[in-house]
């Protein structure tokens, strides 16, 4: 096959670094792709949002697979592009349509499919700028930490948790006022739940599914979960609290709901769910649902999967899934994020880096880096992920924190205690 992936993170590396191994992929393209993912196929500088871009790239490659990374292209309905057009319905693309989407695109609407579907989740209630007096009043009833999501797609930044009453309503009026845009024009006040956050992945084809490994990403950039919320400094996979009588409620209580709620709408939905998943009290209920796989978690999950990528998406694609089974490797893994100096606020790119030729015992998932005369320099706020293994996730984070000391560029910065609550 000759595949197409789209996205230019550390989940996009860690795909292409999976997908090449496949004695399947007879050529890989990845759009745009990083000076990471340079090493497994070819890089195309194109936009994924772009789709007349993404059609004449797949014409002109004679592309048999598309694999699309991230939520954006799928929120905006490239997979609906595809299979209204002549020239590509015939092309087989791993994602969900615009609707399926939505799960992770609009919060609203996920809690909606939850509530239908009976699904345990946080309760909620959702506001517009002409519901601000309701809004304000509600928060009033409230018993903080208040938690304040944006409707939309904020980049990982539309969920804010206050502990006062007074900032929660300036913030609120603040994301109703567009502090993220059209993504804060609707604003959901949920529930806060206390206790110890997981993730699931499951891949359908939209009638069956396959469990993925279980991972825990880490979101704040300080040191104990303080400071602000990030993209993900680093993960850990298995998980030790997550035992079979937990993966047991996970698949009767959130799964199997979730995915029969994918059929009863008819959503045309064939690529991976993400479930951001939490424990209160030993039972499972979901924070959120994403789209498609998360980042820094896929490069933990993936260094498990001993299953084939390729082949995988093939039969997802094709409505083949229930021919597939998942081999995992009973291996530990952890990836440790390097950042920018400043990340999650301003940062400057274009820092030189170095050392990546002495990391001796890890994979290296580049995130925001290019190459610039040949050197490679960092050209985000996440940089790169070192993922290493090991027979107990400590063993597996040590190796890493150890490669990842051997990685040096001005400013860099990352959490040295992922794992700390486990």
């Amino acid at each position: 096959m000759r595949i197409l992936l789209l996205g230019s993170g550390g989940r996009e590396h860690a795909f292409a670094w999976k997908l090449q191994q496949s004695p399947l992929c007879e050529a890989l393209f990845i759009a745009p792709g990083n000076a990471g993912t340079e090493q497994h196929g070819t890089n195309i500088d194109l936009d994924p949002n772009n789709f007349a871009a993404v059609k004449k790239l797949v014409l002109d490659q004679s592309i048999d697979l598309v694999v699309v990374g991230p939520e954006e292209p799928l929120v905006r309905g490239i997979v609906d592009f595809f299979q209204e057009d002549n020239e590509l319905k015939s092309v087989l693309i791993v994602g969900p349509s615009r609707e399926g989407a939505l799960l992770e695109g609009s919060k609203a609407y996920a809690k909606e499919f939850m509530r239908e579907f009976v699904i345990p989740t946080a309760a909620y209630r959702e506001f517009t700028a002409r519901d601000l007096q309701d809004g304000l009043a509600y928060i009033e009833t409230q018993r903080p930490p208040i938690v304040l999501k944006a409707d939309g797609l904020a980049a990982g930044k539309g969920v804010v948790i206050l502990e006062d009453i007074e900032a929660a309503k300036q913030e609120f009026q603040d994301m109703l006022a567009g502090k993220f845009g059209a993504a804060s024009e609707t604003v959901v006040i949920e529930q806060f739940l206390k206790g110890i956050e997981f993730s699931v992945f499951v891949v359908t084809d939209g009638k069956d599914y396959k469990v993925l490994p279980v991972a825990k990403d880490y979101k704040r950039i300080g040191e104990g979960d303080t400071g602000l919320n990030t993209g993900g400094m680093g993960s850990v996979s298995p998980v030790s609290f997550v035992d079979d009588e937990m993966m047991r409620k996970v698949e009767n209580r959130i799964i199997k709901p979730t995915i029969k709620g994918i059929r009863e709408r008819d959503m045309n939905y064939k690529g991976f769910v993400f479930l951001g998943l939490i424990v209160v009290e030993g039972d499972p209920y979901v924070i959120e649902y994403n789209c498609r796989m998360g980042d820094p978690e896929t490069q933990s999950v993936f260094a498990r999967l001993n299953t084939d990528l390729a082949e995988l998406c093939r039969a997802t694609a094709e409505g083949r899934l229930k021919e597939m089974e998942i081999e995992t490797d009973e291996r530990a893994a952890a990836s440790i994020i390097l950042v920018s100096g400043g990340y999650p606020g301003s940062y400057e790119k274009g820092k030189a880096i170095s050392g990546l030729e002495n990391v001796a015992n890890s994979l290296v998932f580049h995130a925001g880096t290019r190459k610039s005369e040949g050197q490679v320099v960092t050209n985000g706020g996440r940089v790169m992920a070192i993922t290493a293994y090991g027979p107990h996730f400590r063993d597996a984070l040590n190796t890493a924190l150890g490669d990842a000391a051997k990685v040096e560029f001005e400013g860099k910065y990352n959490r040295s205690d992922i794992g700390f609550d486990l």
